[in-house]
């Protein structure tokens, strides 16, 4: 048997998300107790990165979970004492779910001699979830192969467990699951052909054996959000000093999708002048309007008339053309069409406007190698501290006090009682009874690999975010992250691509119009040429993800009233919602402590004994030189920890 943990805590977190892991951090840091448990074998919860056969482990996993939910309460209910009541929590997370997968790149082992040990390895169909038959598609034969994913000693995240041997399975789909693959050996000699088509640029050949094969060059993360340069993420790094523990890049395009294709938006004033999308008229009516986004609170005699219009109204009002007011909308305050009020745009404006130039030319910054670093940067933090961290292990209970109503306790999946005075957890560990008031938005997602970017230009190595607008009316706009091999997020020679948007149906229902308009599968055939300039589509995840954002403490039935609730990721782009909702807490949690003040400086620490006195005026300024200074990634001696 595992050793026992600590009996004793003054907090016990399950989850480690990004909230929870930024409350594990402050809490610690603010000298309490700590144990930070996750009941899954990966740091991040449904913030979590994957290497790509590590993503087919977790689908793996989530179909094997998909069952009934299991009782477990015989390791636990003698340790209930009789003036006391137990609140089980969920052992199923039901966060995510009609995961839909499509392989269209080759299945030739062929180009791959040296993985035919890992290839035995296979991942049944069972794995996924139902999928409609797709346009030309055919079921998987036999096998879909995935490899062990390998974590070295100084990552923090723990691996997925090996996927199984599976026997061969028939070329049909089950009832319950199947995953399509709509490539073969046919239709790989017409794409050979058309690599050498006369007028086009030469593509690199990317195979399902080679994605497997560097399978731990791909880290693919569940959500897909970027850093405001400006926001309250990156203050909180800053101020915290757990910006040396992670790396970024700065997003270096944003793009947007108007009369059927790519264009690159002007968003600085050095891209305004350059372009050649905008007349010299355009130009200078564009500069003259978010100069006025920059100080509009000055002049509201400017706006106050339209608070009651869109923002798009407001636009066509400033005698703005089609031109910019489809610029400003949809790639500067990337809002939407009808809900956003003319206020809210100008809110939006403005803050694109003050996050440009901190890092680079645009506002937005990607944590290298994946979403998943942040919550483990703020875990980091925690152990630092003296948090004690253990995965893999379940909380079956909360542990009531009858005459009090408060919380005493949580009963892990070992019977052992842990007692604490506060607890934290995850939405997605609280039962079916305790969210049974709950209406809950959906969030649809898309995660691609591709062989090249929506918009070529001479360097393979941008950073792209790109909003479509609605397709047709009644649907919503779709916000694309295109991420290339520099952000140690996808093997050479190919894209990573999130797609984003609010759920009305499904997500492949939501997102597949927006990905057959930016994207041509290997299957189609490639005779028209407007279609050969479009990116080629090698592998296709889609999923619905539940946001629990904006659910009050209240709305859940029957919580004590120290145990406090984090809310899951949200649709937003930047990570504000996830950083202001861990401020609230701890405020509520230790209204005299800071909120994850700047770590001791070590030459100020004072021993006993020693009259020392403590330096610390260039603390902020060290602290802030670790995130701001550009260069290439260097070690902790020499701090530049942002890539241009």
């Amino acid at each position: 048997m595992a050793d026992r943990l600590p009996t004793e805590f003054d907090v016990i977190i399950v989850g480690t998300g990004l909230p929870e892991s930024i409350l594990a951090a402050a809490c610690s840091r603010s000298g309490q107790s700590v144990l930070h448990v996750d009941s899954r074998s990966y740091y991040g919860g449904n913030w979590a990165s994957f290497s790509f056969s590590g993503l087919l482990s977790w689908l793996k996993e989530c179909q094997e979970n998909n069952g009934s939910e299991e009782e477990g309460t015989a390791a636990w209910q003698d340790s209930i004492h009789e003036t006391e009541e137990a609140i089980a929590l969920s052992q199923k997370d039901e966060t995510i779910q009609h995961k839909e997968v499509f392989c269209y790149a080759s299945q030739d082992v062929g180009d791959s001699i040296q993985e035919t040990d890992a290839l035995q390895k296979s991942l049944s169909p069972e794995a996924f979830g139902t999928l409609p038959e797709p346009l030309d598609s055919v079921c998987l034969p036999k096998e879909m192969p995935s490899t062990k994913t390998e974590i070295s000693e100084t990552e923090l995240s723990v691996a997925v467990p090996d996927v199984e041997d599976s026997p061969e399975k028939e070329q049909h789909c089950g009832e319950e699951a199947c995953i399509h693959t709509v490539s073969d050996g046919h239709r790989d000699e017409n794409r050979l052909a058309v690599e050498d088509h006369p007028g086009q640029p030469k593509r690199s050949r990317i195979t399902y054996p080679q994605m497997v094969k560097e399978s731990r060059k791909f880290n693919i993360d569940l959500v897909s959000k970027l850093l405001y340069s400006q926001g309250s993420l990156i203050d909180l790094l800053i101020k915290s000093n757990v910006s040396c523990y992670a790396e970024f890049k700065n997003v270096t395009r944003i793009l947007t999708f108007r009369e059927g294709k790519v264009e690159q938006v002007p968003c600085s004033r050095v891209d305004v002048f350059n372009s050649k999308e905008l007349t010299m008229v355009e130009k200078r009516m564009l500069m003259k309007f978010l100069t006025f986004c920059l100080d509009y609170e000055q002049h509201p005699d400017e706006y106050q008339d339209f608070n009651q219009c869109s923002f798009s109204e407001y636009l066509k009002t400033k005698k703005l053309t089609p031109n910019l007011q489809h610029f400003i909308l949809h790639s500067i305050a990337m809002t939407s069409e009808s809900p956003c009020t003319t206020l809210d745009g100008l809110k939006a404006t403005k803050n694109f406007l003050q996050c440009l130039g901190r890092y680079g030319n645009t506002p937005f910054l990607f944590p290298l190698y994946g979403q998943r670093e942040i919550p483990q940067c703020f875990c980091r933090m925690c152990a630092v501290f003296g948090g004690i961290y253990c995965l893999h292990h379940k909380i079956q209970c909360f542990v009531v006090d009858k005459d009090s109503g408060s919380c005493r306790a949580v009963i892990d999946h070992l019977g052992q009682r842990i007692n604490a005075s506060s607890f934290i957890v995850e939405d997605s560990y609280l039962s079916k009874d305790t969210c049974s008031n709950m209406q809950y938005k959906q969030i649809s997602r898309a995660v691609l690999i591709t062989d090249q970017s929506m918009l070529e230009t001479d360097s393979d190595q941008q950073i792209s975010i790109l909003r479509v607008p609605p397709l047709e009316p009644g649907t919503c706009s779709v916000r694309v992250t295109e991420l290339c091999s520099s952000t140690m997020t996808c093997m050479k020679d190919t894209y990573l691509v999130h797609l984003t948007c609010s759920s009305s149906k499904t997500a492949r229902e939501d997102l597949e119009p927006v990905v057959k308009k930016l994207f041509t599968p290997f299957s189609e055939t490639e005779a028209e040429k407007e279609e050969l300039r479009k990116p080629r589509l090698l592998w296709a995840l889609y999923f619905n993800m539940r946001d629990s954002s904006g659910v009050s403490q209240s709305s859940y039935c029957g919580l004590p009233s120290n145990v406090y609730v984090c809310s899951g990721p949200d649709c937003a782009l930047g990570n504000e919602p996830a950083v202001k909702q861990a401020e609230r807490l701890f405020q509520e949690l230790f209204p005299n402590e800071e909120f994850c003040p700047p770590p001791p400086n070590p030459e100020d620490i004072i021993f006993d004994g020693e009259d020392k006195q403590s330096d610390t005026s260039a603390t902020d300024d060290t602290l802030t030189a670790k995130l701001e200074s550009p260069g290439e990634r260097k070690s902790l001696e020499e701090p530049e920890h942002l890539q241009n």
